[in-house]
């Protein structure tokens, strides 16, 4: 079993910057990939970023490309997600997501879940 604690949402205005933390505990060494997911409210959770726990390979959805990235540090079990030049559109609740599979990194196949942070953009 993997856990996972989110930290880092808050209220931030158009062009912002702001980074989320997830801390990582549990059975870490069994980890293969890392992604940070959003869910609207009305839509449906999906994939923003991902990174590979390993070698730090990333990848991207193309409406955060160039401005998010997420990175992770191995010796202290976290995972971020810088996240630039924000837009109203990325009003979302934030959750860190962790996967022992060997998935693609653009798979949604995530079986440990944190609790999710809010970020809120306003206009």
């Amino acid at each position: 079993q993997v856990q996972l604690v989110e930290s880092g949402g808050g209220l931030v205005q158009t062009g912002d910057s702001l980074r989320l933390s997830c801390a990582a505990s549990g059975a870490t060494s069994s980890i293969f990939a890392m992604g940070w997911f959003r869910q609207a409210p009305g839509e449906e959770r999906g994939l923003v970023a991902a990174i590979r726990w390993r070698d730090g390979t990333t990848d991207y959805v193309d409406p955060v490309k160039g401005r998010f990235a997420i990175s992770r540090d191995i010796a202290s079990r976290m995972v971020y997600l810088q996240m630039s030049s924000l837009k109203p559109e990325d009003t979302a609740v934030y959750y860190c997501a962790a996967t022992s599979r060997w998935v693609r990194l653009d798979s949604q196949d995530y079986e440990y879940w944190g609790q999710g942070t809010q970020v809120t953009v306003s206009s």
